[in-house]
């Protein structure tokens, strides 16, 4: 918000002598960070010129150009210096200029800029020779003094309502000696994008007494009448229950004079506060808007129809902005519309921007005013929906005060009747109601509490005044306070107490360190995700994040199954991308990408892996979720519902390898990864966590029908899977054939019981080893024979590897070898050879029994 000094002090006691850093220090204490200063750009002298003579000279380029004498006053002109430039006479000194502008005569009043001057842009004025003539200063348009873009023609004083006499100092004159102070404005501040927020915050801060020239009960106001311009408020789409418009004023002012002109003093005033002025029925809404902050808007009456109309647009509906750009509008956006007569049109964007087909013109003599207040959702959805930022979007998504449309119109119009010789009609239209003002109770002892200062009841009360709200005192040190109108932000005592710390001065707060409380460490789920990852670190992965985002054909590429329930994904409302706005299910999905894009950039062989959330809509509600306004606390049959349409978010872990699993050298080839090294990595995984778990051959997307595991935990969860991605999704998606990766859910991990903990003695005396080869089918997995293996042994088996595969010639068909070496130990006595014997024959009896196993001699 830029805050011109000189237009501030129209509302508080501040000194000419104020030094604008100071002051800038002083509001960024109570949260108004100075962003900029824009103060004087021009140095030297500037002063006011009356032409005595204009000459028009044709030049051999074709251009014409004025060749003037001024008169700039007795210490600024100069005696004859040049026989070929005579003055009109040795009685009026002047300096001779060379200006190429028309737009002025003899006799006019203007601004001359003179040798030693220097301009914005740091551009520096000298007398010079030009179109044979000395030029001895130049005589300045708006633009060249920063006033403004117009560069048609030089200033002319008349015409901006301003007198002087030659020799007078311009600068001052044409307030280019002001200082504007521009500050930042958090945005559930929307009060302070008006100079009466400002003002308040200033007279507050100086502990100044402070008029409020936006109040209803201060500023004059029009009664609501009968015969006022007919408004309908239809909104048959409202957000979160809420209606778009809940208010609307409107008055009517006839008889303008459409040659009016804005003054210079408020163009002066709209150009520091950064906005362009346009024509004087626009300037003056924009000027209130600066002023009060309500933004405004006019409608040409002779173009509207018989009534407006407050609606949602229809689907495909189209509106073409005062930008000029054709816009099609969402069935949420908010609109102006007409009908009825010449009605039947969209005429503005609610909030946003006005419609180009009821814009006031250069012929516009009646208006119809209008101050709505809008829903700040609503207008905040709609600009950026359209990427239409605009000075009144951005003061209503911020929160607008209620009360103030009525006292902006009513002074909008005063303006258009002093400026414009209109008159003000007294049909005067009131379409809602202000909502009722929130009262919040206070414990002052609770302020204390909460910023660590002792204040007395008599600061909370005097500061909580100052910001506008009413205190009602209801018992010992307890207070209600009344919110003022224009502070939506303020809901609960805990922002109360936020503007005690505010406006008593953050300085006053002292900082004290507090003592750490004593830490619990990791909990099991942190100390879990750091063992998995040190452990794929040490392996060789990467771990690397990735997006989040994917889309319906990435589970095509996939190979998922029609009824895959991994395809039932969460659908953004906005995603960032409109190419993904689905959320993930599985982490190879979005895993892969980085796989690609680091292959792409020449690394080919690559093993990364992801620890992330991802999301699944299946079993949520059809529809979307319950619903309720700010503040409002819900029941426990509520709670229950919302918490049924939040999506499950499993934490999962993935890796992929693609390339080498072992790195070619000097010690020999190297070796491609395998589906074995990503089964192995789950295994250990599991093993590292105290976990035993069972592995399954499965056929499931995207792994290799023939080269993919599943894991199952104990309590029968599905762990994950890992193996090698099928060759077509590798195909698909851009990867190396035999690419091999995992996938595996953290949470089912951790709901297990660990079994890493020991609670008897260790054994101290030797093991004994015997080794077995036992031929079987050749589809019986390796798990579940050795499963069977360690059941037959019983429990003094201490430990069971595989240690041999064979599957030559010398085998039936169809079968395999596996070789195992069992390991048992006593826990109170040394094992004999026949008591080891005896407990591996019981073993492999078993094997039998259950698959038909041989023992291989």
């Amino acid at each position: 918000m830029r805050v011109p000094l000189n237009w501030l002090a129209d509302y508080v006691d501040l000194p000419a002598e104020t030094d604008p850093h100071a002051l800038a220090a002083e509001f960024a204490a109570v949260g108004l960070e100075e962003e900029d200063f824009f103060g004087p750009e021009i140095t030297g002298p500037l002063v006011v010129g009356r032409v005595l003579e204009l000459v028009k000279e044709e030049h051999s380029n074709g251009k014409t150009v004025n060749w003037c004498r001024v008169d700039v006053g007795p210490e600024h002109n100069e005696a004859q210096d040049d026989p070929k430039d005579p003055q009109p006479g040795p009685e009026v000194p002047s300096r001779g200029i060379i200006c190429g502008a028309h737009n002025f005569v003899p006799g006019d009043l203007i601004v001359a800029c003179l040798p030693g001057a220097v301009l914005p842009g740091d551009f520096k004025i000298a007398a010079r020779k030009t179109y044979g003539h000395k030029s001895d200063g130049m005589i300045c348009s708006a633009k060249e003094l920063g006033l403004g873009e117009d560069h048609d023609g030089i200033i002319v004083l008349k015409n901006l309502g301003l007198s002087g006499e030659p020799g007078d100092d311009a600068i001052a004159l044409l307030g280019l000696d002001q200082v504007t102070l521009d500050v930042n404005v958090t945005p559930d501040r929307g009060y302070q994008l008006s100079m009466r927020g400002i003002a308040r915050e200033y007279a507050q801060m100086k502990g100044q007494s402070f008029t409020d020239i936006g109040s209803p009960t201060v500023a004059e106001v029009n009664a609501a009448t009968d015969d006022g311009f007919p408004v309908v408020i239809e909104d048959s789409n409202p957000i979160n229950g809420v209606v778009g418009c809940d208010q609307f004023t409107a008055l009517q002012v006839t008889g303008l004079d459409p040659a009016a002109t804005t003054p210079f003093w408020m163009q002066r005033r709209l150009i520091a506060a950064g906005m362009r002025p346009i024509s004087l029925t626009v300037d003056v809404t924009n000027y209130v808007m600066l002023e009060l902050g309500q933004p405004l808007h006019a409608y040409d009456t002779a173009l509207l129809g018989e009534e407006i109309v407050v609606r949602r647009a229809q689907a495909g509906e189209k509106l073409t902005t005062l930008d000029g750009v054709e816009r099609t509008l969402d069935p949420e956006d908010l609109l102006i519309t007409d009908r009825g007569g010449k009605g039947g049109k969209i005429i503005g964007l609610a909030g946003v921007m006005g419609g180009a087909d009821v814009e006031v013109g250069e012929t516009t003599t009646d208006v119809v005013i209008e101050a709505a207040h809008f829903d700040p959702i609503s207008i905040a959805r709609t600009a950026r929906r359209h990427k239409l930022s605009s000075e009144a979007s951005r003061r209503f998504e911020r929160g607008v005060d209620p009360l103030l449309g009525p006292v902006a119109a009513r002074r909008c119009a005063d303006l258009l009747v002093e400026l414009a010789g209109g008159t003000l009609s007294p049909a005067t239209t009131q379409v809602g109601q202000a909502p009722e003002p929130t009262v919040i109770e206070l414990p002052v002892k609770r302020v204390d509490s909460l910023v660590g200062v002792d204040y007395t009841t008599a600061e909370v009360t005097g500061l909580l005044e100052g910001i506008g709200a009413g205190i009602e005192v209801i018992g010992k040190d307890r207070l209600a306070v009344t919110v003022p109108s224009w502070r939506t932000d303020i809901t609960a005592d805990v922002d109360l107490i936020e503007e005690v710390a505010r406006t008593g001065g953050y300085d006053r707060i002292p900082s004290i360190q507090p003592a750490a409380r004593a830490g619990q460490g990791m909990t099991e789920a942190q100390r879990t995700r750091r063992r998995i990852s040190n452990l794929l670190a040490a392996d060789g992965f990467t771990e690397v994040l990735s997006y989040p985002f994917t889309n319906d054909k990435r589970d095509d590429q996939l190979r998922l199954e029609a009824d895959d329930v991994r395809r039932k994904h969460v659908r953004l409302a906005n995603p960032m991308s409109e190419d993904l706005p689905l959320m993930r299910t599985t982490l190879l999905s979005t895993l892969v990408d980085l796989v690609v894009r680091n292959q792409g950039r020449g690394a080919k062989d690559v093993a990364l892996f992801e620890a992330g959330l991802v999301s699944t809509s299946a079993g949520l509600p059809e529809g979307p979720g319950p619903r309720h306004l700010p503040g409002y606390h819900p029941s426990d049959d509520e709670l229950e519902a919302i918490y049924a349409s939040v999506p499950h978010q499993p934490y999962h872990y993935a890796g992929i390898i693609s390339g080498n699993a072992e790195m070619p050298g000097v010690w020999g080839k190297g070796r491609k990864a395998e589906a074995t090294d990503v089964i192995d990595t789950v295994r250990r995984i599991a093993a590292l966590n105290g976990l035993e778990v069972t592995v399954e051959a499965d056929q499931i997307a995207p792994w290799h029908p023939g080269r993919a595991a599943k894991f199952v935990l104990a309590d029968g969860q599905t762990l994950g899977h890992a193996g090698e991605l099928h060759p077509k999704v590798c195909e698909n998606l851009g990867l190396p054939a035999r690419t091999v990766g995992f996938e595996i859910d953290l949470d089912a991990l951790l709901a297990q019981e660990d079994l890493r903990a020991w609670d008897g003695a260790l054994s101290t005396y030797p093991v004994s080893r015997q080794d077995v080869a036992l031929i079987v089918d050749a589809e019986l997995p390796t798990q579940t024979l050795a499963a069977t293996l360690r059941e037959g042994a019983g429990e003094e088996l201490e430990l069971l590897e595989t240690f041999d595969l064979y599957t030559g010639d010398q085998l039936p068909e169809g079968k395999k070898s596996l070789a195992f070496r069992l390991t048992f130990r006593a826990p109170d006595r040394t094992l004999k050879a026949d008591e080891a014997s005896a407990m591996r024959e019981a073993a492999t009896k078993l094997a039998a029994e259950r698959h038909g196993a041989e023992v291989r001699s």
